[in-house]
């Protein structure tokens, strides 16, 4: 005799389709749309960014997942950083707005800006585009945001450049190692653990997991040339794929749930 089928992906689909994802969709349209209305008052980014945080959240809810930060000290040890992640799922986005308790900028693919609703937000409220595909555009939007890091805006960058189609670390571009390197602040290495899980990149459909963000230890950059950019960006790459695999280099006491 067979075994008997496992009810719950039909029944996860099912409430993907018939509620997770259209209730995100609402959320999304809502919170783009007055983040957008709101950038024409405020300057600064910190409602909007406040806005986007509570995307991220409500995002994460929705998913009927939990998210906990691990490591959390490390913050708040430096008041500038290039933030980085390794890249799962399309919920990787929401999961940094709601666990990173700071105002940041995002540098992403310039594809994205093409996106309704998401376009949107991301072209009123300062986040910096990336065009991979044209080296001389790509020097630009670097250029731009090491400004932003002189200027004491934080950056979050996903080095891997898109996302892993098996949940595997693929390998890393260089650009957040040369983004720290020339504004020298400190690189940040970040794990994202159960967002594959969650949504992976084969399906639009919501599997509730468990959700870790594991924050490292700082990679100071004080003193290093551009010269040095792939020796940081192998360093960043091992210290993110330790994260993967060692809960204890996060150095995390007490983790505490954000969501």
């Amino acid at each position: 005799m067979s075994p008997r089928p496992n009810p719950l992906p039909r029944f996860y689909r099912w409430q993907s389709n018939a509620l997770q994802s259209p209730l995100l969709l609402v959320l999304t349209a809502i919170c783009a749309s007055t983040a957008f209305v709101v950038s024409w008052v405020d300057k600064t980014g910190r409602v909007q960014h406040h806005i986007a945080r509570f995307w991220g959240r409500s995002a994460v809810r929705i998913s009927l997942s939990r998210l906990r930060v691990e490591g959390a000290e490390n913050f708040h040890k430096h008041p500038v950083a290039v933030y980085t992640s390794n890249h799962t799922s399309y919920m990787d986005t929401p999961v940094i707005f709601g666990a990173l308790p700071f105002q940041f900028r995002i540098l992403a693919k310039k594809s994205l800006w093409r996106w309704p609703l998401i376009g949107w937000y991301l072209g009123r409220s300062g986040q910096m585009p990336i065009d991979l595909e044209n080296p001389n555009a790509t020097l630009s939007s670097l250029g731009g945001a090491v400004k932003a890091l002189r200027a004491g805006m934080p950056l979050f960058v996903f080095p891997e450049g898109g996302r892993t189609a098996d949940g595997k670390l693929r390998p890393f571009l260089s650009g957040a190692a040369y983004l720290a390197i020339r504004a020298q602040v400190p690189l940040v290495p970040i794990a994202l653990i159960g967002a594959y899980d969650l949504l992976p990149i084969h399906t639009h459909h919501f599997y509730p997991s468990k959700l870790t963000v594991r924050v490292g230890e700082p990679i100071e950059t004080k003193g290093m040339t551009v010269r040095q950019n792939g020796e940081l960006t192998e360093r960043l790459r091992a210290a993110i794929e330790g994260l993967l695999g060692h809960p204890a280099q996060a150095q995390a006491e007490a983790p505490a749930p954000v969501a």
